[in-house]
């Protein structure tokens, strides 16, 4: 079919422009071997002069502006405010359960309000020759405000504080501030150097998506436009407006799951049916069950994992509810003696420990050994299988992509985002190195003028294996928004390494884990500010400036907390003070540090068998590999076996409450209706008004008068506790111990 273009804009020779233009476009994509990628859409994205991902051209804009004030007087003043509130509060919500983290995202949204109001009323006038009002607030301010703010934002990071009350709680030692200040420094500043260091790899790289960005990008757009869904007459709703809607109504409602009616969030309806029936509540329960019951009314544990729902999802319903009962019903590991689910084991450690935290041997062997619920060994038997799978997976779907990367520098992107960003002055590498070798040494300090038990050379190696592990697993967490967790790892080698020293398995696992966790969220941060055009060494100071704030406060917050607030850490604390994550990060002690892998997992002890996950995941991503080069549009090159592997490393002490629903809201909001408006501002209003809902329970009702509030009415009523009163809620096991009589092996 033949078209004449009368128009006198065209000619032959513009379309063979485009033709050739198209082909590079081809020849590009292939070059970054990327088997997700939508060629047509590139082609469009590219030809257009945007993103090649639709994902990305829907949430960021292809245009910049750099007279638009960004590091200005007003932008720190904000973002260090919320940095030390956001730190403190989600330190004080850590050691809570539940447990509650205020994202970057509520400082996102309360700033705008506050920086407009900024603009109004403070003159515009000179202090030293600052200006204290640059005009209206920018959204290059407001991105600024927010990466320095969700440096205390996410509560996972707390594991770097968290090495400091284990070792207050478990092992009595109570060291200096300057001490914990070292460690919790060294931590994140190396994180932030090694996120720096690669930025080429996880950030300039437009395949390099983010998703969680995303969301973050269109309520930045949000926020600071006026633009209506309407099309001609049909004005339609803003989308500010209907983000003012979503919120307001996230709000209120989350009054009704996480205060009025607690048991709309643990919904295990099946079980109120049957209280007593221990396999049911097995089965269908939240609280230490499997989760059957499929509903819940809570937005906060609906949102508690992330995306790439298919993948995780399959891999839960597997490993969960056809693995977990197959092995628990027959017996596997004397299960049945204990919960089906649980975030810790019932293991009284003090009964096989020194006085200096060691293991006694013959205390040990004349006790027991340590005995774990079922879905807490399929944790580590699907974190062992993440780690090789993760590699694999690399290798065989992105080995092109990381040489291809390995030799180019940002100037030859293809991409609009990274030309656009190639105009401000970079930051030196060099800049990245002093930082490192800066903390490295405050590291070696700490760890040799205090009793840690932790020598230079396992400092070394722990900071080996961040380094080497950063690239893959940030490669799959800027594709897919799940992260591959090192702490099997970590404990794995220094339980073999360091045997019976759980506090330098904790220091091993704290540099080793935690620094590269705290790289890859320092490179989200960096992506974010790549697709919203903020100038790198803005960007640079902003993040050391709040990380050394927000670290400090976390600090000074928890020890307020240990001096003020009574049994903090203890599982019966009136308040809800127990320490959950604590607690798990202490049993992990216990296992690595104190028993030690070579007692736990080696041939001829309990869990010996959950060591051929190693190979199991391995060999997964072979099998997917060979399938895709036989059949290349298969429904195979959806299926990523390090996020089926690694989607479930939040149990314990997440549970199937925060799964099963989440995949359910899930598939509806991104297969179902994934093409209608506004998807991307609902999720990010719902995530708001639920952040601003928690402070205000908590700070309005919860907190005061000592928790008496509503204490013989709202608190005690049926839908607050119909949840707790059933096997499930009491975590019963299936089989009891008689009096006088044990279980296990005779000899271990």
């Amino acid at each position: 079919m033949s078209v004449d273009f009368q128009d006198e804009r065209y000619s032959p020779t513009d379309f063979e422009k485009t033709d050739i233009k198209a082909q590079v476009v081809l020849e590009t994509i292939a070059d970054f071997d990327d088997p997700n990628i939508d060629r047509d859409g590139a082609i469009v994205g590219v030809l257009e002069d945007d993103s090649p991902y639709p994902e990305v051209r829907s949430a960021v804009a292809n245009t910049d502006d750099p007279s638009i004030p960004c590091n200005s007087f007003r932008a720190w003043v904000m973002g260090i405010a919320w940095a030390i509130l956001i730190a403190g509060l989600n330190q004080f919500f850590f050691f809570r359960y539940p447990s509650v983290s205020i994202s970057g995202i509520a400082a996102q949204l309360l700033s705008f309000p506050v920086g407009r109001a900024w603009a109004k009323v403070v003159p515009n006038v000179r202090i030293f020759g600052v200006r204290m009002n640059p005009g209206p607030f920018s959204i290059k301010e407001h991105v600024l405000v927010t990466i320095m703010a969700s440096v205390g934002g996410y509560c996972a990071c707390f594991n770097h504080t968290d090495i400091i009350a284990v070792q207050r709680v478990y092992y009595g030692q109570t060291y200096s501030f300057i001490y914990q200040w070292m460690v919790v420094m060294s931590t994140q500043l190396i994180g932030f150097s090694i996120g720096g260091i690669l930025r080429r790899f996880l950030v300039q790289p437009p395949s390099m998506i983010w998703p969680s960005n995303l969301v973050t990008c269109a309520l930045f757009n949000t926020l600071h436009s006026q633009t209506y869904a309407g099309i001609g007459t049909r004005g339609g709703i803003s989308r500010e407006r209907f983000f003012l809607y979503a919120w307001i109504g996230g709000v209120l409602w989350y009054f009704v799951p996480g205060y009025l009616f607690q048991a709309l969030s643990y919904f295990s309806w099946v079980c109120w049916i049957a209280p007593d029936n221990i396999v049911v509540n097995q089965m269908f329960g939240y609280v230490s069950g499997l989760g059957m019951s499929m509903v819940t009314f809570d937005w906060a544990q609906i949102t508690y994992i992330g995306w790439a729902e298919a993948n995780i999802a399959a891999g839960f319903v597997f490993f969960f509810w056809l693995v977990v009962p197959t092995l628990y019903y027959t017996n596997t590991w004397d299960s049945k003696y204990m919960p089906i689910s649980s975030r810790t084991s019932s293991y009284n450690i003090s009964r096989i420990i020194n006085s200096d935290a060691s293991l006694n041997l013959t205390a040990y062997q004349e006790y027991s050994p340590l005995f774990l619920s079922t879905t807490f060994a399929m944790s580590y038997a699907l974190s062992f299988a993440s780690i090789t799978a993760t590699l694999m997976h690399a290798f065989l779907f992105f080995r092109k992509q990381i040489w291809v990367q390995s030799r180019r520098s940002m100037h030859e992107q293809p991409d609009i985002h990274a030309r656009m960003m190639s105009k401000y002055k970079q930051v030196p590498e060099w800049w990245y190195m002093i930082v490192f070798l800066a903390m490295f040494v405050i590291g070696v300090i700490a760890i040799e003028l205090w009793h840690t038990e932790f020598p230079v050379w396992a400092f070394v190696l722990s900071l080996t294996i961040a380094f080497f592990y950063v690239v893959p697993i940030g490669m799959i967490q800027a594709i897919t928004n799940q992260q591959v967790g090192l702490n099997v790892i970590t404990e794995l080698v220094v339980g073999y390494a360091l045997p019976g020293k759980p506090i330098a398995m904790m220091m091993f696992k704290t540099w080793g884990y935690i620094t590269m966790y705290q790289a890859l969220t320092f490179a989200s941060d960096f992506k974010l500010g790549h697709y919203m055009k903020i100038p790198p060494r803005t960007m640079f100071w902003g993040q050391v400036v709040a990380t050394a704030i927000a670290g400090t406060v976390q600090l000074a917050v928890q020890a307020w907390m240990f001096s003020n607030i009574p049994d903090i850490c203890n599982p019966k604390q009136k308040n809800g003070f127990i320490c959950p994550n604590t607690e798990v990060f202490g049993t992990a002690s216990f296992i690595w540090g104190v028993i030690g892998p070579q007692r736990q997992f080696s041939s001829g002890q309990v869990y010996h068998a959950l060591v051929y996950f190693f190979l199991i995941g391995a060999l997964c991503p072979v099998v997917a590999w060979l399938i895709s080069l036989k059949w290349p549009n298969s429904f195979i090159r959806y299926v990523n076996f390090p996020v089926i592997l690694s989607g479930m490393g939040a149990i314990p002490p997440a549970s199937a409450l925060n799964y099963v629903p989440w995949a359910i809201v899930g598939f509806i909001f991104q297969y179902v209706i994934r093409r209608k408006h506004f998807l991307d501002v609902l999720s990010a209003a719902m995530d708001a008004g639920v952040a601003v809902s928690i402070i205000l329970i908590f700070f309005c009702l919860q907190y005061p008068q000592n928790g008496t509030i509503g204490l013989n009415t709202v608190q005690s009523w049926w839908g607050n506790n119909v949840f707790l009163n059933t096997a499930d809620g009491k975590a019963m096991p299936l089989l009891t111990v008689p009096e006088g009589s044990t279980f296990g092996p005779t000899k271990w």
